[in-house]
């Protein structure tokens, strides 16, 4: 009883028209002229199956492969079309299905409907010679917990239907809907397979033999044990890779069952949650450990301990060491479906990751990269992560930030550590810094820059212009008439505490109507693993950081004027200009104004004030007025300014302002960018005066604008969060751009008994917390911490929401003359001047935040330090600043 070991594969290629890069229906003509023993028909007929003589090495399957492939594509060729061994085509949509006319195929389509149509999908079938169908069937059992590696491999159908679809193989999804697609349960030999077979097709569910799509199966038409798992592979030695794994695995189950091992048990749901999790991540999520009680580890770590476990294999088929090359050079450059996101990413065009699929499928069979030069750019060093921005698999830096890399790695240790001190000194020359209970301490930017590509922060914009437009609805509507709640949009439970909840301030009705509340908003996102933008909290009371992010700027231009910098990278000062139309906009609109708005200030509490740096830069560098509770006063129903502060925080006369004096010669102030510690009605003067209800009595007829009404953090609560997509729905009849994280309202009971079970999995925080206050992450907490967040909130739900926690994104950050990888999230800045779509502007910077060694919270408070965060113009040159906004003005 011994397995031949031969090998050969089946794959299924798209046809592409290289004009358009949609798929071709012409396969009936090219299979014409084309060799029927090597090329066949398959469902639809935008698709070719190749067939590979038996072969018995890795080299000779590899030569088999190339030899059809170029068949196939000189054939295509001749049509205009090119060919994709992918999952599924990159550009393809459902509405391209077309049925192969035979009698079997119209019969699947009559019996299966959907299904059939939507199967827009190819595979890669490997064979392995294992002619005793008995073995074939008790080998098929034990390879089961190999399988979900195999396909993370291959998956390369991260696109269909024109998006994104979250999966690294969604054709894994599709293909297992068929009714004998997936495991074949228990069976012990040839005739219980063929009576199971036999059974099926008694049931009238299958038509015959063909049709079961067991994800090893053995062969219907061949004397082998065929794998059926894997998408299809453009790059030929990811197919041979998994051909050499496979077979490996074949002999290691031989081995087990001529020794008489017990066989490994995976039950079936938990060999259905392996092949999901690897459909779901492929090589850039987790993958479930071939353990008894399995456990996710890094894709990369399973691969390896794959390769390791079946060493002796290999070797025995003298296959070892060009497996091992072949799956460190796959785990270097990532899995197809890595790729073809990253190719998507640069500019948010399908074309591109068309032209990358036909390329690598047309192209030599270890792909376009030299092996050599990925290896000379490795950072040997870095402890690489899943979900890295700038370093992928295997330690190579994605392409946007070699250059980045490169600079720092031909700069010296010494040139280095000079330029820290530099950066040291110039945050310490500046005052770069920011206030945490009381005492102040330098604002940390690290040297190494994230970059945003154009297509990313397109995208970003549209999604948080039509949050921020909701945002405003919703507070206008919320101190206003109401009607959100009128019309059954809120939850009852938070409609009936929303006037009680924190951010709720009674006296922000008294601002008025159509008055813009929030001139200023602030939005916290995140990237997980997969590289999908979330936001993870919204910020509408008085978001900070904007100055903090022109700051990084100037600092990394003093310190590294010599990195190179990308073609198009926007400059975050053209904020300012924005910021000073939202401020200037506001009395325009207001109802009680008569006169032209000239006068824009900064009311800051002063030098105590947290982010005072903030208040100062912002009002010197934006051209606005930066003043004190001691330096205003209320004069004939207006808001004057008696003096204002330099840029170092100094008192400046009156007389020396600019024009728009009022009769007694004091400064009229239309706008105020209130960045005030306590609330506004509760502000007074040193001297005692209650200046805050002053200027709500000024505010309450129009004669003064506030940006930021005071009761705004009635949005921002955790807790109203949850609902944004009804917000988004009810006010804008839109579908939401942006998602938000999972979130859980703990005063709903449901949700929170769900959360008291799972608070050491979630990430909890109190509703109207701020600065990471409060926040428990609960995988990284002690039991003790657990239980006591599980009593908080027993005692008192409405103060908490949960979060699912974010494997966030990390970007290489410096511990000393060393790069390691470090948290980040960002936080990006709206000028809002009304509620249509015109009247909001995404700022064009964004304060990339750092998390400390080990940590996820990333607020500086808690000893967090930030980036330099480059954004890059949608047409690669530095002046088309939010260019996607200014043309429909």
């Amino acid at each position: 009883m011994k397995a031949e070991l031969t090998l050969g594969a089946e794959e299924e290629l798209h046809l592409i028209d290289l004009e358009s890069g949609t798929l071709s229906a012409r396969a009936p003509q090219l299979l014409s002229r084309l060799p029927a023993d090597s090329y066949s028909a398959e469902l639809q007929r935008t698709t070719v199956e190749t067939n590979t003589a038996v072969t018995s090495t890795l080299s000779e399957l590899r030569a088999e492969l190339l030899r059809l492939r170029k068949g196939l594509a000189e054939a295509a060729g001749e049509f205009g079309l090119g060919v994709a061994a992918v999952g599924t085509a990159p550009h393809s949509e459902f509405a391209d299905f077309e049925l192969t006319a035979t009698g079997r195929y119209r019969r699947m389509q009559e019996q299966y409907r959907l299904l059939v149509d939507e199967q827009l999908i190819c595979g890669l079938q490997i064979h392995v010679g294992v002619s005793d169908r008995d073995l074939a069937v008790q080998i098929a059992q034990r390879v089961s917990h190999d399988l979900p590696l195999l396909l993370a491999l291959s998956a390369s159908s991260p696109f269909l239907n024109g998006h994104d679809t979250g999966y690294s193989s969604i054709r894994t999804t599709i293909w297992q809907r068929w009714p004998s697609a997936g495991a074949t349960g228990e069976v012990s030999s040839a005739a219980e397979y063929d009576e199971l077979l036999s059974d099926l097709i008694s049931s009238g569910v299958i038509a015959d033999a063909k049709m079961a799509y067991f994800d090893v199966r053995p062969s219907s038409h061949e004397p082998t044990l065929e794998l059926r798992v894997c998408d299809a592979c453009p790059i030929v030695d990811d197919a041979v890779l998994i051909a050499g794994l496979f077979r490996a695995s074949v002999l290691s189950a031989e081995h087990d069952i001529e020794a008489g091992r017990p066989r490994p048990q995976m039950r079936a749901p938990i060999h259905r949650a392996a092949m999901w999790q690897a459909a779901r991540g492929g090589l850039s999520g987790m993958l479930l450990d071939g353990t008894v009680h399995p456990r996710p580890v890094p894709a990369a770590h399973a691969i390896r301990d794959l390769v390791s476990r079946l060493r002796p294999q290999l070797e025995e088929l003298g296959d070892y060491d060009e497996v091992r090359h072949l799956s460190e050079a796959t785990l270097a450059r990532g899995n197809s479906a890595d790729r073809q996101r990253a190719a998507f990413a640069e500019r948010g065009e399908l074309r591109d990751v068309v032209e990358q699929v036909v390329q690598e499928t047309h192209g030599p069979a270890e792909g376009y990269a030299p092996r050599a030069a990925t290896e000379a750019l490795a950072l040997r060093s870095y402890r690489t992560r899943a979900g890295d921005e700038a370093v992928g698999p295997s330690s190579i830096p994605r392409p946007a930030y070699r250059d980045v890399i490169d600079f720092y790695r031909n700069l010296k240790p010494t040139g280095l550590a000079d330029r820290n001190r530099e950066r040291d000194a110039y945050t310490e020359r500046t005052s770069l810094d920011f206030g945490v209970k009381g005492a102040f301490q330098p604002f940390e930017v690290d040297l190494f820059p994230r970059i945003i590509s154009a297509y990313e922060w397109s995208e970003l914009g549209a999604g948080l212009r039509q949050r921020a437009r909701a945002i405003e609805s919703f507070l206008q509507d919320i101190y206003g008439q109401q009607r959100i709640i009128a019309d059954g949009v809120l939850p009852r439970d938070l409609a009936d505490s929303i006037t009680s909840s924190p951010g709720w301030r009674e006296e922000g009705r008294r601002i008025p109507r159509g008055t813009v509340r929030a001139a200023v908003m602030g939005f916290d996102l995140v990237r997980n693993e997969f590289g999908g933008w979330r936001v993870l909290e919204d910020n509408v009371r008085a978001p900070s950081g904007a100055a903090y992010a022109i700051a990084a700027r100037a600092l990394m231009d003093a310190v590294v004027p010599e990195l190179p910098r990308p073609l198009g990278l926007r400059d975050p000062r053209s904020a300012l200009a924005e910021l000073r139309e939202a401020l200037f906009a506001g009395p325009r609109a207001g109802v009680g104004g008569d006169l032209p708005p000239t006068v824009a200030a900064v009311l800051s509490s002063g030098t105590a004030s947290s982010a005072w740096f903030e208040h100062r830069h912002l009002a010197a560098d934006a051209g606005l007025l930066l003043v004190t509770p001691d330096d205003l006063d209320v004069v004939s129903g207006r808001v004057v300014a008696t003096a204002s502060r330099d840029a170092s925080g100094n008192a400046v006369a009156a007389g020396s302002m600019s024009p728009g004096h009022s009769a007694d010669g004091r400064l009229i102030i239309h706008s105020l960018y209130v960045r005030i510690d306590p609330e506004l009605i509760d502000l007074v003067s040193s001297s005692g005066r209650a200046i805050g209800r002053e200027i709500l009595e000024v505010a309450e007829t129009g004669n003064v604008f506030l940006a930021n009404a005071p009761g705004n953090g009635v949005a921002d609560d955790k807790a109203m969060y949850c609902n944004i997509h009804d917000v988004i729905g009810y006010y804008l009849d839109e579908r939401p751009l942006l998602e938000s994280v999972p979130t859980y309202r703990t005063s709903d009971a449901s949700e929170r008994r769900s959360v008291l079970e799972r608070v050491g999995e979630l990430v909890t925080k109190p509703v109207d917390g701020e600065g990471g206050r409060g926040v428990l992450i609960g995988p990284k907490a002690t039991a003790s911490r657990v239980a006591e967040r599980r009593s908080e909130i027993a005692a008192d739900p409405a103060a908490w929401v949960a979060q699912e926690l974010v494997a966030l994104s990390s970007l290489p950050t410096f511990a000393g003359a060393h790069l390691e990888p470090r948290h980040v999230d960002l936080r990006a800045f709206v000028y809002v001047r009304g509620t249509g779509p015109d009247d909001v502007t995404v700022a064009d910077l964004a304060l990339t935040r750092v998390a400390p060694a080990g940590s996820m919270v990333v607020n500086s408070s808690q000893g967090g330090g930030a980036k330099d965060t480059w954004i890059l113009g949608a047409d690669g040159s530095p002046d088309d600043r939010n260019a996607h906004v200014r043309t429909s003005r």
